[in-house]
């Protein structure tokens, strides 16, 4: 399975008592299928998998692979405790997701065989494709994202953790050593605002999470960038991802709840993200609506 153009991320909505709001949801994924994007990947970091339990989990995978519609691949989060990520991954499986995004062990550092060990686990819980992703205690070095990428069902590997240099060690050592298809993606944050730096190491693949609430800007920018459009890249990076970055980094988790206040703010009633993330404030909400308008003059004047 090949994955191209940008990944669509979508928020997990709740109605006001706090519970799934399906319908929702499946509007949501709808409506980012039909602006184009490359795959789905449901129930992640933006889609609150850390607050999400295993039969509401598997009813989030199972809304978005009916709503896609065999569109575009569907990719499901899995991660936390080993039984935990491998009773994920097995919810996937029977709720017809098309391969999963590993997301790393529950708060305990490891070296690099035990993470060895945790992803063959889950790998062999199902036949789906996996891809790992490298962030906060789930660090690889070259060998053993070579030993990782060896396993059958393994596919690629999502970076979330921006050591430039040690992501291009582990790209040269696979690509070297690894005889399948591989692919590498920036998972970082906000990735447009580092991709032009990605894609100077060969690392073409990113997800988007401003293409949930702005796809319209996320499609500009990656299409100004794959075309080589320097001016409107950077003019995109200063006028829209820079400031949006900044107020991202304000408080923790705003790269969650800023993304769902964005989808909010677009009409679709996701509500509010569970504890312990927080929702934006109101001053925080303004300032949002005004990079937004920025970034969407822009691509207006530029289209």
């Amino acid at each position: 399975m090949h994955l191209d153009g940008v990944l669509f991320f979508p928020v997990t909505p709740f109605d006001p008592t706090g519970a799934l709001a399906e319908d929702v949801l499946a509007e949501h994924v709808d409506r980012g299928v039909a602006a184009g994007p490359g795959g789905v990947f449901v129930a992640c970091g933006t889609g609150e998998f850390h607050a999400l339990e295993p039969a509401e989990f598997e009813r989030v995978v199972r809304v978005a692979v009916n709503t896609v519609a065999g569109r575009v691949p569907v990719f499901a989060g899995a991660g936390g405790a080993l039984p935990l990520a491998t009773t994920y991954a097995r919810a996937a499986a029977r709720a017809g997701a098309d391969g999963l995004l590993l997301l790393p062990p529950y708060l305990v550092a490891s070296p690099p065989q035990g993470l060895t060990r945790y992803i063959a686990a889950v790998a062999g819980a199902t036949d789906l494709p996996v891809i790992v992703y490298q962030r906060n205690n789930a660090v690889f070095t070259p060998s053993s994202a070579v030993e990782v990428a060896r396993l059958p069902t393994v596919v690629g590997l999502k970076d979330g953790l921006g050591d430039l240099d040690l992501l291009h060690r582990i790209v040269l050592a696979v690509r070297a050593e690894v005889d399948k298809p591989f692919q590498f993606f920036n998972g970082l944050p906000t990735a447009e605002l580092t991709q032009p730096a990605y894609r100077g190491i060969g690392v073409d693949l990113y997800s988007s999470a401003v293409f949930c609430f702005a796809p319209e800007i996320s499609l500009a920018f990656y299409r100004a960038l794959r075309d080589g459009d320097t001016d409107l890249v950077t003019a995109l990076l200063t006028t829209f991802y820079r400031p949006l970055v900044e107020l991202r980094d304000r408080v923790p988790g705003y790269a969650v709840s800023l993304v769902k206040a964005g989808v909010r703010a677009g009409g679709l009633a996701v509500g509010g993200v569970r504890p312990p993330l927080v929702d934006p404030t109101e001053e925080h909400l303004a300032e949002l609506a005004r990079i937004v308008h920025a970034g969407r003059t822009l691509v207006e004047e530029r289209s």
